[in-house]
């Protein structure tokens, strides 16, 4: 007997669009510390509309996956253009690394013709007494801090990725409704190569672009908003209460549309907890990239 599902809202597409992306690996002489600088470094970056990038944790890297040995963790960051990217890596690294007691920091992509300056703009900071020491072709600096040394590498691979992929679950019950949405999210971080940016992967406030006011790029995206319903246009069927969003960036569309694949699996089935999924876009005029919910392979 098939299992029933959560319809699927027809002609539904999430509307993605390009941005420079970078990965982090931070390391230290503990899973905790290098824990507290990936959270730290990752916090206020969940869009571009207000923050200087988009940023996440990745993965946990085991001993044997880090450049030093030590326990890790990778991090994604994305922003708008490569200049953008730098001044938040190194900004980020230099405020939430450099700071974090035992951290060192690397570089976790290819190194080709696009790159970014980071260990090369912190050695500043060393005032003069910064060292630099070459391994494998790549550049490191160490710079002194009060508990030994923070070692960083000079440059960082970027490449183009993807981001503003998303599904938005509604429902009846806000408690049953944040828990698929907590679920859902859960199965989107197990697929490499992206990043949920918003608080535990969901964001409550979803934007729409533009304003009212002309000094605003984005404003509450109000067809979603419960509270307006019957004075502004809505998408919400009637019985709907709640909406939550989950918002996808990744270094290629396919790690996108993966991440996607796997919302979808886990929320379709949650005819308990959802009354339909779908997914915000803007007609096109954001994004090249449209990922159709429908044509979704799960």
């Amino acid at each position: 007997m098939e299992t029933k599902r959560v319809p699927i809202e027809p002609g539904a597409f999430a509307e993605a669009f390009p941005m420079t992306a970078a990965r982090v690996i931070v390391t230290a002489d503990s899973a905790n510390w290098a824990g507290i600088g990936a959270r730290t470094m990752t916090g206020y970056a969940t869009s571009v509309i207000g923050c200087d990038a988009e940023a996440g944790i990745e993965r946990v890297l085991e001993p044997a996956e880090t450049p030093d040995g030590r326990p890790g963790v990778s991090m994604l960051l994305f922003a708008f253009s490569r200049d953008a990217l730098e001044n938040a890596v190194s900004n980020r690294v230099g405020q939430c690394l450099m700071t974090c007691p035992t951290t060192a920091c690397y570089n976790g992509l290819p190194i080709g013709e696009k790159t970014i300056s980071v260990g090369g703009r912190l050695r500043y900071f060393g005032d003069g007494w910064q060292i630099s020491k070459v391994i494998g072709g790549k550049r490191y600096w160490r710079i002194p801090v009060m508990d030994g040394e923070f070692t960083c590498e000079e440059t960082f691979g970027t490449r183009k990725g993807v981001a503003g992929g998303n599904l938005i679950l509604l429902g009846v019950d806000p408690t049953l409704t944040l828990a698929a949405a907590e679920s859902a999210a859960a199965a989107m971080r197990l697929v490499p190569d992206v990043i949920l940016p918003f608080p535990g992967g969901i964001a409550r406030s979803g934007s729409k672009v533009g304003s009212k006011y002309k000094a605003l790029r984005a404003s509450t995206n109000t067809a979603f908003a419960p509270t307006l319903r019957g004075q502004v246009a809505s998408a919400l069927p009637r019985e709907v209460r709640c909406a939550y969003e989950i918002v996808i960036d990744g270094l290629s569309l396919d790690a996108v549309e993966r991440a996607t694949a796997a919302g979808l699996r886990d929320a379709l089935p949650r005819v308990e907890s959802l009354v339909q999924i779908t997914a915000g876009n803007y007609g096109g005029k954001l994004g090249p990239f449209p990922i159709r919910l429908e044509a979704i392979r799960l």
